[in-house]
């Protein structure tokens, strides 16, 4: 192998949000999404070069991020991206919070499949709206969607907006194409947006294949808006870099709106060179970590 995934790198003492939470030395932490390995040696490098130069004055979003973006889900997931879709901020559960707020209303309902990660029900919750569960269905040791709850439920002219989680955490289920559609088919019908949470896209085994949800059919592509980020597969969470995409003009002005209401999404330089290197340069290093 290239690169060394067996080396222990100790991370107590480091301010590390998930070991040095744990005050007992025997306890392993399990509970938090950040890798035990070094990243990509790319990143690195870009990081590197950008500490070496000194000034960390405030900076604009470059052409070379957009462009690491669409190549990288061209290339990897054949979804082809334009340009003035990717909306740059810091992280998914603000994204997820801000794309709640830009397409709901107080009082409105948010539907999300549970068991699910945890912080979509703050994003919902925080934005005064309301929960409503379409549980899945665990049969035969995997997860699966009860489609007539979901079409019973989503049928609530309440309800706004689905939270899909593609990849799905923490049932580790990858959606088959056959199950975005039936969901997207319900959603439409039902003039229910689709914003689907897909940080975990890249961490796919073999034999399972991400399907991006707006990437099946122009009529989704349209009524749904995207939350990616290289934090997963890359362990670059504490850099706070993620992407809403959005190919309606409309909703992009909200979600933008929504985003800079508190002037707290000013663009992270080290976040940027992180993700354009990842992407340009870290293919190789993430088909290892997975092998």
């Amino acid at each position: 192998m290239k690169y060394n995934f067996d080396e222990i790198i100790p991370r107590r003492g480091t301010n590390s949000y998930k070991w040095d939470s744990a005050n007992d030395a025997d306890i392993l932490p399990m509970w938090v999404a950040d890798m035990d390995f070094r990243t990509a040696p790319a990143v690195t490098e870009a990081l590197k070069k950008r500490v070496e130069h000194g000034i960390f004055g405030y900076v604009r979003v470059p052409d070379s991020y957009y462009h690491a973006v669409i190549h990288w889900f061209g290339r990897r997931h054949n979804w082809k991206i334009e340009r003035e879709w990717i909306i740059y901020t810091t992280g998914v559960v603000p994204a997820l919070s801000a794309v709640i707020k830009a397409l709901t209303n107080p009082g409105d309902r948010v539907l999300v499949q549970t068991p699910v990660y945890n912080c979509f029900f703050s994003s919902i919750r925080n934005n005064g709206c309301e929960m409503i569960s379409n549980p899945l269905i665990y049969e035969d040791n995997t997860y699966r969607i009860d489609f007539d709850d979901l079409e019973k439920k989503a049928a609530d002219p309440k309800v706004k907006l689905l939270l899909l989680c593609n990849p799905h955490n923490p049932a580790g289920r990858v959606w088959s194409k056959q199950e975005l559609i039936r969901i997207g088919e319900i959603c439409l019908q039902n003039d229910v947006w689709v914003v689907s949470d897909e940080i975990h896209c890249e961490l796919v085994f073999p034999g399972h294949t991400y399907t991006p949800f707006a990437s099946l059919s122009k009529e989704f592509r349209m009524h749904s808006v995207t939350c990616t980020s290289p934090s997963k597969a890359f362990n670059l969470a504490g850099l706070q870099i993620a992407n809403i995409i959005s190919a309606d003009a409309d909703i992009r002005r909200k979600i933008d709106k929504a985003i800079n209401i508190n002037e707290v999404c000013d663009v992270n330089p080290f976040g940027v060179e992180a993700l354009i290197a990842a992407y340009n340069e870290g293919e190789e290093w993430l088909e290892e970590l997975k092998s």
